[in-house]
């Protein structure tokens, strides 16, 4: 037993050699050495014709570099380049929209649609309180009052039409410019 292990360790490493040999020597080992000059070649060529002048970003740093990994770098860049909104968890969204409530209410004019638009942020708000929401922002967005709010739009709509009628009083008031008017000037001064 003691001369076949010798035996067949001397086997064993003639038989590496023999592999080592035939692999340098194949064509894909051939193929493999010589790509990298291919390559190198390649880019050669493409540099001399001045494929690579005036890219973008040329003399500028690379981005990022240097910074974390970030596993999720891809989708937060598809969200900036494509400026995508609205993929908020939903209580986040509700502390924006209600960051932003009182502006939209100070486009509408009926009542009767302020009242709507209030109710339905209230909706909201009762379906992400009894929704679950693992791992997500904590939901801290209050319901809105009702009467308080179309009171304070009331309060706020008065004011806006209270500046925009000064606006006009004082427009009133003003003398009316030298230059003559628009069809004077087109029949050469008469009237």
């Amino acid at each position: 037993m003691s001369q076949q292990q010798p035996h067949s360790e001397i086997q064993r490493a003639r038989d590496e050699a023999e592999r080592r040999k035939r692999s340098q020597e194949s064509p894909a080992a051939a193929r493999i050495a010589n790509q990298a000059s291919w390559v190198d070649e390649q880019l050669r060529v493409a540099m001399a014709r001045g494929d690579f002048d005036d890219l973008p970003g040329a003399g500028k740093p690379i981005e990022d570099l240097g910074e974390q990994h970030d596993p999720d770098w891809w989708v937060k860049k598809l969200v900036e380049r494509e400026q995508i909104t609205g993929v908020l968890p939903p209580s986040l969204q509700l502390r924006k929209d209600d960051a932003l409530l009182d502006r939209e209410l100070d486009r509408l004019t009926v009542e009767a649609e302020v009242r709507r638009v209030i109710g339905e942020f209230n909706e909201r708000v009762l379906r992400a309180r009894y929704t679950v929401q693992d791992n997500q922002p904590p939901l801290v967005t209050q319901l809105r009052d009702v009467e308080a709010t179309v009171q304070a739009w009331a309060q706020r709509r008065a004011l806006r039409l209270e500046e925009a009628r000064a606006r006009v009083r004082e427009g009133a008031a003003t003398p009316p410019s030298s230059r003559p008017r628009w069809w004077r000037r087109r029949r050469g001064g008469k009237a």
